[in-house]
């Protein structure tokens, strides 16, 4: 029997992807691994927002090459469908599989041998067509589903489109179909997640016109039995309509917990990134959900150090931040990427200010964390506990994505429990 170790570097989407080629991996006989044990196959699956993703992925396959050198490599994900001769170029890499082909991962190794010269499997992101259902289930307790693939908004800083393609989706009928599959698995929370979570409804090959809308899928999934917890994974402020956010409030099923990406406070840096909409309405979302929703918890990703991003504009952003009722920020460090409209933009951000500005919003996430967590002290919320055991310890979060940690109980395992906040 053939073993099979995966990695994954990005975000949750990538996770439920890498969970997905795992199981198809497995059906077709080969043993899943750990990373750092010695196996046949290692599959990364890339990420490429950040210049970081890429030189991560070359230290693991220097890693695994010191490692297991007789071991197949192969990579896929973003970075692989972005520069496919870069990565082949890489000593060790044996498959380069892009986004129309990481779903065909177990026909592809029949035909590898090691020692061969790197072999690509890619397509123009144009002909990127379908739409590939994928979850997470590392434990029971959480799993992240996802509902929605690639992007047709074209903001200058973003590689997306040009890694996944055009905005398509499953049906609604599917979602509810994997939503039996993991429902049965005694999974507890589903994280609904996409690149463009909102945009859902355009079919499974995309196009402009919409055949089902996201709204309508989460009446239907707080409709059908079987899972307790659902969350939004990060929805676009222009398509988070007042319609779902007043039904979060109501629903039972849905958390009262939103990602939202604002990226910029400064209207000027909002329209030179070519975003959707400006700070008034994000603000009005904010408002809005607080509204209906006091103790909702916020989150929000940043941008730090786009082009033209004055000492007066990053002010801008930081002083909206601070002022709007949001709990925490994901900050990330403007990264040049290639083929990207922002790459030709004058007025390039040094990189020390881009740390620092990076290291001010950090810091004011951590006191938004610590208000609103604060603020909290004393309700009753429930709490989804996991089944991972550290230190005689065991973790879970609130409705309201609060952490809470408490010793160790095998009752409480993957059950909803009321809890005080202290």
């Amino acid at each position: 029997m053939k073993s099979v170790a995966f990695h994954t570097l990005g975000c949750k989407l990538n996770f439920s992807e890498t969970s997905t080629l795992s199981r198809t991996l497995e059906a077709e006989g080969f043993l899943k691994k750990e990373f750092e044990e010695e196996a046949d196959v290692y599959v990364i699956n890339t990420c490429s927002v950040t210049e970081n993703a890429d030189k991560e992925c070359r230290q693991l396959v220097r890693r695994i090459q010191r490692r297991a050198p007789e071991s197949l490599v192969v990579i896929t994900g973003c970075y692989a469908q972005l520069k496919p001769q870069e990565i082949a170029s890489i000593p060790g890499v044996d498959l380069v599989l892009g986004a129309a082909e990481k779903f065909n991962i177990a026909e592809h190794l029949r035909e590898l041998s090691k020692g061969d010269s790197a072999k690509i499997c890619s397509c123009e992101i144009e002909d990127v067509e379908g739409f590939h259902a994928s979850y997470s289930v590392n434990d029971r307790t959480r799993t992240f589903l996802k509902v929605q693939d690639g992007c047709d908004y074209n903001c200058s800083f973003c590689t997306i489109p040009l890694a996944r393609g055009h905005s398509r989706s499953d049906s609604i009928e599917g979602v509810l179909e994997n939503i039996k599959e993991l429902s049965q698995a005694g999974t507890r929370e589903v994280v609904l997640t996409g690149i463009n979570l909102g945009d859902f409804g355009k079919g499974t090959h995309g196009g402009k016109k919409r055949e089902e809308t996201f709204f309508e899928l989460i009446q239907e999934l707080d409709a059908a039995e079987g899972i307790d917890r659902y969350r939004i994974s990060s929805i676009e402020p222009n398509l988070l309509s007042n319609e779902i956010i007043d039904f979060v409030a109501q629903s039972k099923r849905f958390m009262p917990h939103f990602h939202i990406p604002l990226q910029s406070g400064s209207n000027e840096i909002l329209g030179q990134m070519r975003r959707r909409y400006r700070r008034e309405l994000y603000a009005d979302r904010i408002a809005h959900i607080k509204a209906l929703m006091p103790h909702c918890c916020i989150g929000v990703d940043v941008i730090v150090g786009f082009p033209g991003e004055t000492e007066e504009l990053f002010r801008e952003t930081f002083d909206f931040l601070h002022e709007l009722d949001v709990s925490y920020f994901h900050v990330f460090t403007y990264s040049e990427r290639a083929n990207t409209l922002a790459i030709d933009m004058p007025g390039a951000v040094p990189m020390h200010l881009r740390h620092e500005r990076n290291k001010m919003l950090r810091n004011l996430s951590y006191q938004k964390m610590q208000y609103f967590t604060e603020q909290q002290l004393g309700n009753k919320r429930k709490v989804l506990f996991e089944s991972a055991e550290k230190s005689g310890m065991m973790e879970g979060f609130t409705d309201n994505y609060i952490k809470v940690k408490t010793p160790f109980r095998e009752e409480w395992v993957n059950e909803i429990v009321d809890w005080e906040l202290k």
